[in-house]
């Protein structure tokens, strides 16, 4: 298949809006689209997609250009319309592909079912259109659905395919492409038509068509080898079933542990935050205590600690008084104010106011109780003596206890600074709900590839009993039939269809297992020349791809340029092996049988360094015989200069506004 030209109408950004391709002309099979972002080259790569199966990767399902549906009225009609010409062998297709819009009263534009029509012109000129139900299997024959992918993708859609060949995703489709594309599906369909587990092949008409009349048991024989293949059947499709389940368990898993890792960081950080929070609590407490202790200390000792320096002073002016025996015992002061009022003493004298002995009478008042100043004086010193001599040193624990205070203020501050730092890089929130909802999902997987695996053992046991079963009815059944001329040529036949689909199946697999070591070896080149560094491929009987380092032991996690080249390499050296043998003159070198196919890429340098860029340029046109580059203006210049002479038609993009693009 090589793309011979592409009109759009109303499609998208697109007005009006056409490409012829280079065809390899003079050596000239590269068409390099150019525009800047959002100009419209995905659109435009989409188009094609869009044209051949009615479908795009767009949310938006409404293919009218937004302008045109603006302009419309109310029960107006506009149509969105691709034509897509190409060549196919030697018939020339014109692929057409439409939908009528229709605006409603309510400003609501609508669009009906997609119309698809094929024009087909044989190699004698002559045209015809072909039935409408024939378009869809017509597309099919030229390109499955299922294989545009690898001619037809974007620079997100190649980097998906990278890691789906990385991680073993998928395997299968591309042993599916291999076969496709590299001429196996003959050969694996003449070997479905001999497959002895089906009903409806040849081994299968065989086994249906044995006389029982002859002998009942005949029949018997067949009823219980066809109950067993049924059977078997059944357990094979369940077992692909299983296998695809364990597959894709296996790839969530994997997914998922990766994913994992990138909450190990947040996880230790969210432990980190959660210590030092406890830690700061735990601080405060111990300061809050402190002060506490502090508090009571004061509360405690405060006035032993402030009449402590009256106390002491009241002792310095006492030391070198000398009170004893200035009292009378048993006088009272009440007594001499008696006698003070009676002016006589009780000796007779008289105490005239203002006479010596009136001031002798009066001085001792200040000697006598209520109680005596010896002795309140005495009680005075023995107290304050044991109050000195007792007191705590308040000052001394509050000093302590403030530089606990303050240690305890430092380190709050330094553990509430690492706390910030950690919540800045905790900006997404508690990482610990998601890695849980991860672990949940990895154990779900690993449970479901448990279930699986049990199951499928039990099936093999199964499956093994019923092949057991009916290998014991068919010798029976054989021994039988040998009896009957008719049954016995019967017999005959089907022996000659099993070895047939036996050397079918041997030389398939030889023939496999040959084209997948030449794609390996074909892909280990071009990758070593987009992408040089010691690394190598291996394809294993699955198509899981591996990425290896010469020097290393185990698999390699890959780049996102790695494995963006090994799509590349793969892609490309599949359409390399395809081209040879196109070009083989050795009629028994043509294992392998394949039209030539374009590749259609959406900004696919955009990953790679200015040396790659070099290198994937020179391999695409040198494998693929039409190469359509949609680029971003920014690679433009390096690829127009490393594409240089191989570039046969040269387009641009000229973003009018947000909803239309002109090319040029």
């Amino acid at each position: 298949m090589l793309l011979e030209s592409i009109m759009l109408e109303n499609f998208r950004q697109f007005r009006h809006g056409s490409i012829d391709f280079a065809q390899g002309k003079d050596g000239k099979n590269v068409t390099i689209i150019i525009g800047e972002n959002g100009t419209g080259k995905t659109t435009f790569a989409q188009a094609f997609f869009w044209c051949m199966y009615g479908e795009t990767e767009f949310s938006d399902k409404n293919m009218l250009n937004k302008i045109v549906a603006q302009e419309m009225t109310p029960s107006q009609e506009q149509r969105v319309k691709v034509t897509l010409k190409l060549w196919h062998g030697d018939v020339h297709y014109t692929l057409i592909r439409e939908q009528v819009y229709h605006k409603e009263y309510s400003g609501k534009v609508k669009g009906d079912n997609t119309k698809f029509e094929i024009m087909r012109k044989d190699v004698s000129g002559n045209s015809k259109p072909m039935k409408r139900t024939q378009c869809e299997s017509e597309v099919k024959s030229i390109l499955p659905k299922e294989l545009s992918r690898y001619f037809f993708f974007d620079g997100e859609r190649i980097e998906k395919m990278s890691k789906d060949i990385s991680s073993g995703k998928k395997a299968m489709d591309f042993a599916e492409a291999v076969k496709g594309l590299l001429g196996l599906n003959a050969m694996y369909s003449a070997i479905q038509h001999f497959n002895p587990r089906s009903k409806n092949g040849v081994i299968g008409s065989y086994e249906s068509s044995y006389d029982a009349r002859s002998n009942t048991k005949v029949q018997e024989y067949t009823r219980t080898i066809e109950r067993c293949k049924t059977r078997i059947e059944e357990i094979d499709a369940r077992l692909d079933e299983l296998a695809e389940q364990i597959t894709q368990a296996n790839g969530r898993k994997q997914d998922k542990s990766e994913e994992i890792k990138q909450y190990a960081e947040g996880e230790e950080l969210q432990r980190q935050k959660e210590r030092l929070q406890q830690d700061i609590e735990h601080a405060k407490a111990m300061r809050s205590n402190v002060v506490k202790t502090i508090c009571q200390d004061f509360n405690g000792a405060m006035s032993s600690f402030f009449s402590a320096s009256l106390i002491v002073r009241a002792l310095n002016f006492l030391f070198d008084k000398d009170i004893a025996g200035k009292d009378i015992p048993y006088m009272h002061a009440q007594t001499i104010e008696y006698l003070l009022k009676q002016k006589v003493c009780i000796c007779g004298t008289h105490l005239d106011e203002g006479s010596v002995p009136y001031q002798k009478v009066k001085e001792l008042i200040e000697f006598l109780p209520p109680q005596s100043i010896s002795t309140t004086i005495g009680d005075f010193k023995k107290e304050a003596k044991k109050r000195v001599n007792s007191k705590t040193d308040l000052y001394g624990r509050v000093c302590d206890n403030l530089a606990v205070i303050s240690q305890q203020d430092e380190d709050i501050e330094n553990k509430i600074e690492d706390l910030q730092e950690i919540e800045k890089k905790l900006s997404s929130g508690d990482v610990r709900a998601k890695v849980r909802a991860i672990n949940s999902e990895i154990q779900l997987c690993s449970q479901t590839i448990s279930k699986c695996n049990s199951e499928r053992d039990m099936l093999l046991q199964e499956r093994g009993r019923k092949a057991q079963e009916a290998e014991r009815a068919d010798s029976e059944r054989r021994n039988l039939t040998l009896l009957d001329d008719k049954n016995k040529k019967i017999e005959i036949y089907k022996a000659y269809a099993e070895r047939i689909y036996e050397e079918l199946q041997q030389v398939y697999i030889s023939s496999e297992a040959e084209i997948r070591n030449h794609l390996q070896a074909t892909i280990n080149d071009i990758f070593k020349q987009i992408f040089e560094g010691g690394l190598y491929l291996t394809i294993d009987d699955k198509y899981h791809i591996s990425v290896y380092a010469n020097d290393y032991d185990g698999d390699v996690e890959t780049s996102t340029a790695q494995s963006i080249s090994v799509i590349f390499a793969f892609i490309t050296g599949i359409i390399k092996m395809a081209r040879e043998n196109r070009n083989a003159t050795d009629e028994n070198a043509k294992l392998l049988s394949s039209e030539p196919y374009p590749l259609v890429m959406d900004a696919p340098l955009s990953a790679f360094d200015k040396r790659r860029i070099a290198t994937v340029c020179e391999a695409l046109p040198n494998t693929a015989e039409q190469v359509i580059i949609f680029i971003k203006d920014t690679d433009g210049s390096i690829a127009e200069e490393y594409l240089g002479d191989r570039i046969g038609s040269r387009h641009t993009f000229d973003k009018k506004n947000d909803f239309e693009t002109v090319l040029s």
